[in-house]
């Protein structure tokens, strides 16, 4: 496991209540849950828990980034119509570039279970050399969509097996997923010879 580059993952959950202990979040555990699995890099986690407020959120992101030095950061929450719903605002206001294909591909992926899917509004930016990704706000949803629905017909792709050769395209370490939960598609070009695990 070691032989393979160290990332640091930014994981967001927005949410009014549950920043307010309202209730107990269950954002952060489905992306860390994931997310560690479809990895194989060593990982180390950079989490908060905040509420629904654009300036609040930017600023998480921008720090993630900027002085955390984070690779790959994701949110979970406050991507609909609602009024307190800015999650999109705040990630576009922090972007140099926006990558319009991952929310399209999360809507549809959304689509195959509930029409209201279309009234999400996911983004995904890069700032700097980090890939930034809103995800839906439920666990399950979150796991769906990274992974996709490997056994519909059609099979439809997860966003997530786009995300090592974004991060490669953008100076970030080379990431390694374990191929039974998401196999990565990179050009072969930009393949590097496979590594035995360490154990």
């Amino acid at each position: 496991m070691n032989d393979f580059d160290p990332v640091r993952v930014g994981v967001v959950s927005i949410s009014d209540r549950a920043s307010s202990g309202v209730y107990a979040d269950q954002g952060l555990p489905a992306l860390k849950d994931w997310l560690g699995r479809a990895l194989r890099n060593p990982i180390e986690w950079h989490e908060r828990l905040i509420p629904d407020e654009q300036a609040g959120i930017a600023a998480a992101l921008r720090e993630l980034v900027d002085a955390a030095g984070c690779s790959l950061v994701v949110t979970t929450g406050g991507t609909g119509p609602a009024p307190r719903d800015v999650t999109p605002e705040a990630t576009l206001a922090v972007a140099d570039k926006v990558m319009p294909g991952f929310g399209e591909q999360m809507r549809q992926i959304g689509l195959a279970f509930v029409p209201t899917a279309i009234l999400s509004r996911q983004v995904a930016v890069i700032r700097g050399r980090c890939l930034i990704v809103n995800l839906p706000g439920q666990p399950k949803a979150i796991a769906e969509t990274l992974q996709g629905l490997p056994q519909a017909s059609p099979p439809v792709p997860g966003i997530f097996a786009a995300v090592p050769y974004c991060i490669d395209l953008i100076g970030g370490p080379y990431l390694e997923t374990d191929e039974a939960l998401c196999r990565a598609f990179r050009p072969k070009s930009a393949l590097r010879p496979p590594k035995a695990d360490a154990g």
